[in-house]
């Protein structure tokens, strides 16, 4: 029996799971016809989620969370089988805010700290002249790592910035044209914004929130109690997908996939750098860093339930939604190890022990205890802080705007 399973997505470069496993044979290989449609915006994504025009959908980490909560419009239920992937996403700042923040201390080297502190400065200087820096979405993880960065670093992201949407193929455009002083956004943008608008790189997800998710599979959750064999088949097919894009041999090939029109329509040599992690960082300079894109290792396809909970307290911490023990048991539920785990048993896949873990709590790469080899880490925030999912009254409580 073939599963007909069609999927949203938007062009960038951690869609690559889905474009690997249709173009490189998983999904066929699994009984899936994949279709892949390209769409520009995440409310386009999420509204055709809800119409039952997509079954699945690369979609924002905490999207979905949102929509359980009921905090966007039309809001599907969903469920979160799957991630696609660790990092991916960087802050870029015009030429202009990179000159104050070098003046401030900045250096090339991507420092979260320095960068955040730099940044405080320069926008002291400005003297009421507000910086203001771009997101996708409310709801994403660029949003709430670029607003938990600022906050770490002294800059109250509800005053001392402004903060607004753009779509991802927008933000380098934006920035040229003064629009905006700097983005946060998943790549291509940020090398096309350092290629088009010399504009430069202050730091990176994985420096201010290491191993930690960024897109992940949405899936409207009527049709995931509809079709659990066609679900369990396209987890099998994206996994196998996720060891292929995660091989540096193929990565030339994955650029030159994702380089199509079809997918992220620019050319492999902006795709290139984000695989290999030897980033064009502004100025001519290249920059090697460590874990930007994961797209297997380290359980980068696992649906942490930790991570669906840290993006629930950001929804507080800002003002999205009220703390509850019944909000906060939707955030965790939506997030599916269990669907995850049951797909995958027959791959022999190695599966960590438990849903859930401390965000933090290790400091360098660690073998754990699975079904299998795995090893995790290091994880964790750049000012060193902890996130256990078993505490959150105590987390939300501790965290103020500055």
């Amino acid at each position: 029996m073939t599963h007909e399973i069609t999927a949203g997505f938007l062009p960038l470069l951690d869609s690559a799971l889905l474009v690997a496993a249709k173009e490189k044979g998983f999904a066929e290989e699994h009984s899936v016809a994949l279709k892949l449609v390209r769409e520009r915006s995440w409310a386009t994504i999420r509204d055709r989620l809800a119409v039952r025009h997509f079954d699945v959908a690369h979609i924002l980490a905490p999207m979905p969370i949102a929509c359980n909560l009921g905090l966007t419009a039309p809001a599907p239920q969903m469920v979160v089988p799957m991630a696609l992937g660790l990092g991916g996403n960087a802050v870029t700042v015009s030429p202009e805010l990179w000159s104050e923040m070098v003046d401030h201390g900045a250096t090339a080297d991507l420092d979260a700290r320095s960068s955040g502190l730099a940044l405080r400065q320069a926008i002291v200087g400005r003297k009421g002249d507000k910086v203001r820096l771009g997101v996708v979405h409310p709801y994403s993880g660029h949003n709430y790592e670029l607003r938990y960065w600022l906050a770490a670093s002294g800059i109250d992201p509800e005053n001392d910035v402004e903060i607004v949407i753009l779509p991802p193929p927008d933000m380098a455009d934006a920035l040229t044209a003064g629009t905006i002083d700097g983005y946060c956004a998943g790549e291509p943008w940020n090398t096309l914004g350092v290629l088009r608008s010399d504009a430069h790189l202050a730091t990176v997800k994985a420096a201010i929130w290491k191993s930690s998710p960024e897109k992940v599979l949405g899936v409207n959750g009527r049709w995931a109690d509809n079709h659990p064999e066609a679900l369990a088949a396209l987890l099998r097919a994206l996994y196998q997908a996720s060891l292929w894009c995660s091989n540096p041999a193929n990565h030339e090939e994955l650029a030159a996939l994702l380089a199509t029109t079809t997918y992220v329509g620019r050319p492999a040599e902006n795709l290139l750098p984000a695989l290999t992690g030897r980033l064009s960082i502004g100025g001519g300079q290249i920059q090697t860093v460590q874990d930007f894109f994961v797209p297997n290792a380290k359980a980068a396809t696992f649906p942490w339930r930790s991570h669906a909970l840290w993006f629930y307290t950001q929804m507080v911490r800002w003002g999205h939604i009220e703390h509850t023990p019944g909000h906060q048991q939707i955030a965790a539920d939506t997030y599916r190890p269990d669907l995850y785990r049951s797909a995958l048993k027959t791959l022999g896949v190695a599966l960590p022990s438990a849903n859930s873990k401390v965000e933090g709590g290790l400091a360098t790469e660690t073998p754990v205890g699975s079904t299998g080899t795995l090893t995790l880490g290091p994880d964790g925030f750049f000012d060193g802080s902890l996130f256990d999912p078993d505490r959150v009254d105590a987390y939300i409580e501790s965290q103020t705007i500055r």
